[in-house]
């Protein structure tokens, strides 16, 4: 393999990446039968030692520096699945997220994409056929049928046995009559095609969301010139959107797609967790749905069926979806011509994949729209602290909407100090007395309630008194939280699960005096259901929703009015506009503050301040009450004014000071295995090594090892070294190869984390 070039001749090459762990791409010999197919992006199979495997051509070549070249065997489908720009977007997370190609490849190209078997679904479709002069004479059955088909035009044989009622038989004497043709086609898996959206047009633009718009606009339009020279074209191609909650960000996202389209691009929508697609999905089919800017709107996230995605994946990548929405993996969506990419609520730690390769969402819509030319925008109330930096830094555009639309007021947040209330109860009670008395009132004048806890589960630990024993799970370092409707202990981290016990499991012990410390959703909505025993109550957390549709019908229950209170954790704290919620209540906002995180304080406020934004978004002025322990925290207070800037401006000095992203990149090594010692041993000769390149690189601060937040996690004990610099490409690029040297024990594993969102 490490022979001189070989020149051969006029015999094409191609380099592939495998679908297997190999970390490194293979030269093949091009069939000259295939050389007319074969070309970037072409799924292939080929042989890997005494096997074919599938892969993807990642360049074509003259010559090859390697002998002995095997021959692709033949290509799977028929157009090239990768595009050259999505090609440029692998080598890039391979190289910054130091992983390998075929990981990157993986995270681009969905499973169903790329199994071979994977195909179109056919299904027999029954098709009206025009009527010359009189019907034939027909049953009473067979008339009731052909009104079906008159109205519908086409639609599936077993649809129309369905609606009908009938069977296939009958349905075959209208095609003997020459009414109908029943043929074969192609059957699109729609996951939203049976909905009835009705179309919606444009809104009415106040003076701050027109402004933003004509930003947008302005760099899409200067972008698309390609005449004129990159001096020229400079500016601003990423902007962030800072918009309070409720000021109408979604409509200035529509009416720049609206532009897009117009110019002959495509868009693409990214919205932080699955359970907003539906509504994001609704709102962007009504309004292009029909029109002269009509075109499919295509839904890219993990819980589609196979079918779905492969079928959703190819109306994009064939042209006739333009507009793609979906969670993170949607920023690798085959649109071309890209012109603009839309990231919701761009703070959210959900776009952060944490698994290889452990790219984000967002970072990689900017990098993708600096490559092709595309305008980012960045949209949320509560800006990520990367993000509002690089605005300071003029490396992004600020496009502010300061106020809600139709000049609804932001809600009064009042916080609650628990210590005072605590002290008046005799005791830590689930509502303040303020809290419960504004519940009241609102469900007296008939309006709706939210109420967030971000804890599932009715407690959070099971302890005995006498001996002090603490339920804890076998495999990691956490408490076992008590889930009361299952009576069940379960772990939130590997998911272990045991049952209840009635009486202290401790050997010799054995009191039945055992109490449930702590606070779940499960626990509130049972003490709402106690206190407020006229009200209609419902949980949402990840224990309520276990089918698909669950969210959506949960949501329409309380969209419609049938829930009076809506319990939940954070799946309930962004993106859900109810107009009759007046009164949201925070249970226990210190939660997230306490975890050992540097941006801890920055999640408190975004967390904070999103949720307080579902309260007051119709006409009836909305109250928030935050009920915490430390009600002087600075991430508090900054949250209960709505003011991001004196946050920031805070939160920055602490960073500087400590070197703290967003003003350095870190890079976390993780290394775990079974035996501690061996694991912490090693992570000891890491750190040598890596202060080795910390020197090379300079300016580079190395840190550890040390115990992870989460000492043991599912029977693996971690440690970690963190470095913190501030040429990350660089660092990427060198550890790469550094690591590679390091002969790392077949027992112990190192995780490399870019950029991570959390140090758990």
């Amino acid at each position: 393999m490490g022979a001189r070039p070989k020149l051969l001749g006029h015999r094409v090459v191609a380099r592939v990446t495998l679908d297997v762990a190999v970390r490194r791409e293979f030269d093949y010999l091009v069939p000259a039968e295939l050389e007319s197919s074969v070309q970037e992006g072409t799924r292939v199979k080929v042989p890997f030692g005494p096997r074919e495997v599938m892969g993807v051509v990642t360049k074509i070549l003259d010559e090859s520096p390697h002998g002995n070249l095997r021959e692709i065997i033949k290509t799977v489908g028929g157009q090239a699945l990768v595009t050259p720009s999505i090609l440029r977007l692998v080598r890039w997370i391979a190289d910054y997220y130091c992983c390998a190609p075929e990981i990157a490849m993986k995270a681009v190209l969905p499973d169903a994409v790329r199994k071979e078997e994977e195909g179109w679904r056919e299904r027999l479709f029954v098709r009206a056929l025009p009527v010359h002069g009189e019907l034939p004479k027909l049953t009473k059955r067979q008339e009731d049928l052909w009104t079906i088909v008159e109205e519908w035009r086409e639609l599936p044989l077993q649809e129309l046995v369905r609606l009908a009622g009938t069977t296939s038989a009958t349905i075959r004497r209208l095609e003997d009559k020459g009414l109908v043709s029943i043929a074969p086609q192609i059957s699109e898996r729609d996951p939203y095609g049976k909905e009835h959206i009705l179309p919606t047009q444009p809104l009415e633009l106040n003076a701050e969301q027109a402004t933003a718009l004509k930003e947008v606009v302005d760099a899409m339009e200067r972008l698309a010139k390609p005449e004129e020279n990159q001096a020229k074209r400079k500016g601003h191609g990423v902007f962030l959107l800072h918009g309070v909650t409720g000021s109408g960000k979604t409509e200035v996202y529509l009416q720049a797609i609206a532009h897009a389209l117009g110019q002959g691009q495509g868009a693409i929508v990214l919205v932080p967790e699955i359970s907003l697609t539906p509504q994001t999905v609704e709102r962007f089919k009504a309004r292009f749905s029909q029109g002269p800017q009509q075109t499919l709107v295509a839904v890219l996230h993990s819980h589609l069926s196979a079918g779905e995605r492969h079928d959703e994946w190819h109306k994009i990548r064939q042209g006739r979806a333009r507009i793609v929405i979906g969670a993170r993996s949607a920023v690798f969506a085959p649109v071309e011509p890209l012109g603009l990419v839309i990231v919701d609520e761009e703070h959210e730690h959900s776009y952060k994949q944490e698994e290889a390769p452990r790219y984000n969402a967002r970072d990689l819509a900017v990098v993708r729209g600096q490559q092709e030319g595309a305008v980012v925008v960045l949209g949320s109330a509560t800006p990520s602290m990367e993000s509002y930096h690089n605005v300071q830094r003029k490396k992004y555009g600020l496009l502010s909407l300061p106020e809600r639309v139709d000049n609804i007021t932001m809600p009064l947040v009042r916080v609650v100090d628990m210590r005072s209330a605590a002290l008046k109860e005799k005791g830590i009670s689930i509502f303040s007395p303020q809290l419960r008395e504004a519940i009241l009132q609102r469900l007296e004048k008939n309006e709706q309630v939210m109420l967030f806890l971000n804890r599932r589960g009715w407690s959070t630990s099971m302890q005995c008194p006498d001996c002090g024993h603490v339920a804890g799970c076998p495999n990691c370092s956490v408490s076992l939280t008590y889930h009361r409707a299952a009576q069940q202990l379960m772990c939130h981290i590997c998911g272990h699960v045991e049952a209840a016990p009635t009486k202290c499991p401790e050997q010799g012990c054995g009191s039945a005096a055992i109490r449930f410390a702590g606070l779940g959703t499960e626990k509130v909505e049972a003490a709402l259901a106690k206190g407020f025993p006229m009200a209609r109550v419902k949980r949402m957390d990840s224990d309520t929703l276990k089918r698909k549709e669950d969210y959506r019908r949960i949501l329409g229950d309380f969209r419609t009015g049938k829930i009076d209170i809506l319990v939940g954790t954070q799946m309930i704290a962004k993106g859900l506009h109810f107009p009759n919620v007046t009164l949201v209540g925070i249970i226990h906002a210190d939660l997230s503050l306490h975890i050992p995180d540097f941006r801890a304080g920055e999640r408190t406020f975004q967390l904070l301040t999103q949720v307080a934004g579902r309260a007051g978004r119709g006409d009836i002025e909305g109250e928030v009450y935050v009920q915490s322990f430390t009600p002087f925290h600075p991430s508090i207070q900054y949250a209960r004014r709505h003011d991001y800037a004196g946050f920031y401006d805070q939160e920055i000095e602490f960073r500087r000071e400590l070197r703290y992203p967003p003003i350095s990149r870190v890079a976390l090594l993780t290394l775990r295995g079974r035996s501690e010692d061996r694991v912490k041993f090693f992570a000891d000769h890491l750190r040598k090594e890596m202060d080795e390149l910390a020197k090379e690189l300079g300016d580079t601060v190395v840190a550890g090892p040390a115990p992870a937040p989460l000492l043991r996690a599912e029977n693996f004990y971690r440690y970690q070294v963190m470095m913190r610099t501030a040429q990350m490409r660089e660092l990427s690029h060198k550890l790469t190869g550094k690591l590679e040297a390091l002969k790392i024990p077949d027992d112990i594993r190192l995780v490399i984390d870019i950029d991570p969102m959390t140090l758990s």
